[in-house]
């Protein structure tokens, strides 16, 4: 049976993993390239505007459904 590697990490004197972790996660939002805020308000009002169209279509559909059941069964 081979033996496993065990992997050790060395960290600076006083740098325990919950503070390298934490540098770590600045260090990658430094990175990510934000949106501005025009950009940002423009894909809001995107989103708004599909899913206030969306709810329309479902309840007419909804509605068209209903009126169509009464007629059959009733």
């Amino acid at each position: 049976m081979a033996k496993k590697a065990v992997t050790t990490v060395k960290t600076a004197k006083g740098d325990n993993r919950v503070v390298r972790y934490f540098k770590e996660v600045r260090a990658e939002l430094a990175k990510v390239v934000w949106p501005t805020r025009r950009n940002t308000l423009n894909l809001t009002g995107i989103v708004l505007g599909v899913t206030a169209v969306m709810s329309i279509l479902m309840g007419l559909l909804d509605w068209l459904f209903a009126k169509l059941f009464a007629l059959i069964v009733g």
